[in-house]
Formats: structure tokens, C-alpha cells, sequence
């Protein structure tokens, strides 16, 4: 989508919808506000009139469309709920709801009147940086092989006004980023979303060749032979399978834009495609298991994002990269399989495959980068789905510090995450009897603790933080009408704004 800035006020631009917000109002009459006497004005007092008959109350996804006389596009009104609630998220799910509304409707162009979406809590340019980001995300759409599509908002202008066309270099910055962010959500969506049979390891890898070229990265491939020299077995264990698409890990490496020599490391699990191996899945639903890649890929739409928005710190991206299947290669429960670190791994079950792929790739970045901070990304358990839903991803970590700075970061975009615990119960649970560590344990509960017990064998003393996003990282039809409206069906890039956004505060 196309997003562009104007200074006038929307409701004379040549757009086919200008939208407006309107804050909740109370149970008693009340005259039209102020915020709507223009878009009454060019309606031909038909807002006005839909307001006293109490069609208009400014509750939350109510959304009023009212043709204008003149001919000139429409007025579409969208409801805030209470103004001393609203956020900035309350306007990018707005945005992005206006968005949703209008596909299929004929508005290829809709301008957004900044002043009526700004209120106590939501400042001029936390406002319009949230209506580029709910367009941009709410519009967007995996096309690639759809032959025909019903067509929607192909541009969204942000009309400042005279309340605030004087702000428009400070406003300009502000969207110019969220630009960015979008920009490279939706190019994250595109590889998250493709099949397994495109999205194998060598894909991924080609992807983050691309990227490299792209934004100035540096990136290593290694292949099934070099991950044998550096003695990665959890990764060959896990890849093992998979005659046709061996295993990958790709690292990047984005130099950073500020003095202070920080380096934060951000891995990703990256299964193109989990059947469960010999340990296998019902058939009910493993097509979403496309999406057991989301780690690996937010990893690239970071490094993406970091290096466009020149964020100060080192950042090291590592893709851990298999293809999980049953074959007569594959690995067995009962092997015993040694990781990068030199610490084994007793495998009890071929679908905890996750956390086995992963503990190279730690091992890998502490040893090789001494990170400051070292973050993984990872669709691990179905229990964190249990644990949280569908929209909120689980955080373990180490470091108050981190782990705080990362819940910041998520209260900014939208994007929820909540902090779990992690006991020496959790660790006791995860210790074998034949090896350092077992995959999966008798006992069914805390499963998203128990693979995070498993996961910081490998950290050391780095500080650390695991997100578990098993739930967020895609919708279905049926999880679909429970989320945020720039959530759409398939891939979200859930953590890639929020770690973005982090690396940016560091």
C-alpha cells in the first residue's frame, strides 16, 4: 500500500474516503462535537443527522459510511470507545479496521483526518504513525497465487490540517518509520506465508542472500557439510529426514549504527515444515505447520528492519533451518544427539524438534559473538497456545532488564507479550538419566517452562530472552475473528515490530 502525508484537511482532498474518528459518546443527548462539523458540512447535514438519531455513538468497530452529495467520495466514521481509554493501538486497530471494511468497495484512495483520532492519551504523532501502521498492516494481502482479488485501499494519506500542518517535518519522521516497519511486515508476511514445498532451508537462505545485498548485511550459508564441521547436531538430527531439503543455518550480521560496541544476537527456529518426524502429528491441521518457519523468518524481517532503521546496537541474526519429517534417515526417540556446545541431548520425542534445532544456534552465538543480549524467536509449544491464546506471546528470560525492556517495547506496537516463570522445577523436569538433557518430559504439564528450562542449557550466563510465539505468529478462519484487524489470515510477523522496536530504545 502506498502512504502518503498532506497538509490540507481530508475532507476537501480528491479521495473516494475520508475517515474520521469519533470518541464514544455518553447515554445523554448531546450536540454534534466540534470534531465533526466539517464532515457534517460536506455531507449536507446528513452526519449531523445520523448523530441525533443516535446512529452515531463512537463505540468501538462501529463504522458509519455516508455518501456526499457533491459526489465526491464518501465520509466513513470510525469509533474510538472512550476517549480517556483510547491508545495508539485503539487506532491501529481503527485504521486497520476502516481498511477491512472498505475491500471490495470501490476506495482505492482514504485519508485519515489526523485531528480526530488524537486524545488524552494518544499524542499527534503516536496517532498518525498508528494510522499508517493499521493501513498499511490491515490492507495487506498474500496474493501470490490467487488469480483474481475483490481490490482494496491501494493508498492511505494521513491529512494533518490546520491543527497540525505545523508539525509536519516532526510527523514526517514519525511516518517515514512506520513506513519502514510496514514496508518490511508485509515483505516478512510474503516468506512466512509461502508453502513448504517453495520455503525449504536453501529458500530461506537465498532469502537472507537477498536481503544481505539489499540493506549492507553480511551473511554466511551453511550447509549440511559445514554444520557437520562445526559438529551442529541438533540441527542434522532434526533435518535428518529430509532428503530433499537438507538442513541450513544462516547467520547475519548487521554492523551497527551507534558507538557503544552492544551487541544483541536474535535467533529463530526455522522448521519449513513439521510433520513431527517419526513422532508424527495427527493430520488434523498440520498444513498450518507451514508456519513452524515464523522464528527464523522474523529473524530476517528484524535484521531487515534494523539495518533500514540504523538502530545502534550490533545485531547478529541466526536462522536454525530443517524440514522435519519421517523417513528411514530421520531421528529416532531414544537417540542421543551431541549440540554445537559439546552438551547431549536425549531425544524422547521427534516433535519437541524445535528446542533441539536451537541449541546449535545458541550455542553457535555465544560462542562465536559473546553477545550482550541474546533473544530467540520461536513457534516452540503448543502449550503456550494453552498457557496464552492465540494473540499473546509467552516470555521467559534471565535478565529483569531485558525481559522489561522487550515488554516495553511491546506495549508500543500492540504486539502482547507476558512473562512466564522459570524454576528449578522447570530445570529438574528437563535433566536425563542418559544425556545433559531430554527433549520432552513424562509429565504434561508447564510445557512451554520445560522446553525454555531445555533452551537455556545453551545460553551460559548471556542475558536471554525467549518468546514463544506458537500462537501469534499466524490466524486461522476460526482464530481470525478474535484478532486486531491488521492481523490477517495466515502469517503475522508477531515479535518483529516489538524486537525492531527494542533494538531502536537500545
Amino acid at each position: 500500500m502506498k502512504l502518503a502525508l498532506d497538509r490540507r484537511d481530508a475532507t476537501v482532498g480528491s479521495i473516494d474516503a475520508a475517515v474520521s474518528g469519533v470518541f464514544q459518546r455518553g447515554e445523554k443527548d448531546e450536540p454534534l462535537p466540534r470534531t465533526l462539523q466539517k464532515e457534517n458540512a460536506v455531507s449536507g447535514g446528513l452526519v449531523g443527522g445520523a448523530w441525533d438519531r443516535r446512529e452515531i455513538r463512537g463505540r468501538r468497530k462501529e463504522i458509519t459510511v455516508v455518501h456526499r452529495p457533491d459526489g465526491k467520495g464518501r465520509i466513513v466514521l470510525v469509533g474510538l470507545g472512550a476517549r480517556s481509554e483510547a491508545t495508539a493501538e485503539t487506532v491501529r486497530r481503527a485504521a486497520a479496521e476502516v481498511v477491512k471494511a472498505l475491500r471490495g468497495k470501490g476506495a482505492r484512495t482514504i485519508g485519515f483526518r489526523l485531528a480526530s483520532f488524537v486524545g488524552e492519551r494518544v499524542a499527534p504523532d503516536a496517532a498518525a504513525e498508528s494510522l499508517y501502521e493499521g493501513a498499511a498492516l490491515g490492507g495487506y494481502e498474500f496474493l501470490r497465487y490467487k488469480t483474481t482479488t475483490d481490490g482494496g485501499v491501494e493508498e492511505a494519506t494521513v491529512f494533518l490540517g490546520e491543527e497540525h500542518s505545523r508539525d509536519e517535518a516532526a510527523l514526517r519522521r514519525r511516518m517515514d518509520r512506520a513506513a519502514t516497519l510496514t514496508e518490511t511486515i508485509a515483505w516478512t508476511r510474503d516468506i512466512a506465508n509461502l508453502p513448504a514445498d517453495t520455503a525449504s532451508p536453501q529458500r530461506l537462505a537465498e532469502e537472507a542472500l537477498r536481503l544481505g545485498k539489499e540493506v549492507g548485511l553480511k551473511v554466511q550459508v551453511f550447509d549440511e557439510k559445514k554444520l557437520a564441521e562445526l559438529k551442529c547436531g541438533g540441527i542434522l538430527a532434526v533435518g535428518g529426514g529430509s532428503v530433499s531439503h537438507p538442513p541450513r543455518m544462516v547467520v547475519l550480521e548487521y554492523s551497527g549504527a551507534g558507538r557503544s560496541g552492544k551487541t544483541v544476537a536474535v535467533v529463530g527456529k526455522g522448521i519449513t515444515f513439521d510433520s513431527g518426524g517419526i513422532s508424527i502429528k495427527p493430520a488434523a491441521a498440520m498444513a498450518e505447520m507451514k508456519f513452524d518457519k515464523s522464528g527464523a523468518v522474523a529473524v530476517l524481517g528484524i535484521l531487515r528492519a534494523a539495518a533500514l532503521l540504523k538502530v545502534a546496537p550490533r545485531v547478529i541474526g541466526i536462522m536454525a533451518c530443517a524440514e522435519n519429517v519421517p523417513s528411514g534417515t530421520a531421528y529416532r526417540p531414544g537417540d542421543v544427539v551431541r549440540a554445537y556446545s559439546g552438551q547431549t541431548m536425549e531425544i524422547l520425542n521427534t516433535d519437541a524438534e524445535g528446542r533441539v534445532v536451537l541449541s546449535d544456534a545458541l550455542g553457535y552465538a555465544v560462542d562465536k559473538y559473546h553477545p550482550d543480549e541474546l533473544i530467540d524467536l520461536a513457534t516452540l509449544t503448543g502449550a503456550q497456545v494453552v498457557a496464552l491464546g492465540d494473540d499473546t506471546g509467552g516470555l521467559v528470560s534471565n535478565d529483569d532488564k531485558l525481559a522489561d525492556g522487550i515488554l516495553e517495547a511491546s506495549r508500543r506496537t500492540g504486539e502482547p507479550f507476558w512473562r512466564m516463570p522459570l524454576t528449578d522445577y522447570h530445570r529438574e523436569l528437563v535433566k536425563s538419566d542418559v544425556a545433559d538433557v531430554r527433549n520432552h518430559t513424562e509429565l504434561t504439564v508447564a510445557g512451554m517452562l520445560t522446553a525454555s528450562a531445555f533452551l537455556e542449557t545453551f545460553v551460559g550466563k548471556t542475558a536471554w530472552a525467549h518468546l514463544d510465539i506458537a500462537g501469534a505468529s499466524y490466524t486461522t478462519p476460526s482464530t481470525r475473528k478474535w484478532q486486531p484487524a491488521y492481523q490477517n489470515i495466515g502469517a503475522t510477523a508477531f515479535g518483529v515490530r516489538t524486537i525492531a522496536t527494542y533494538l531502536e530504545s537500545r
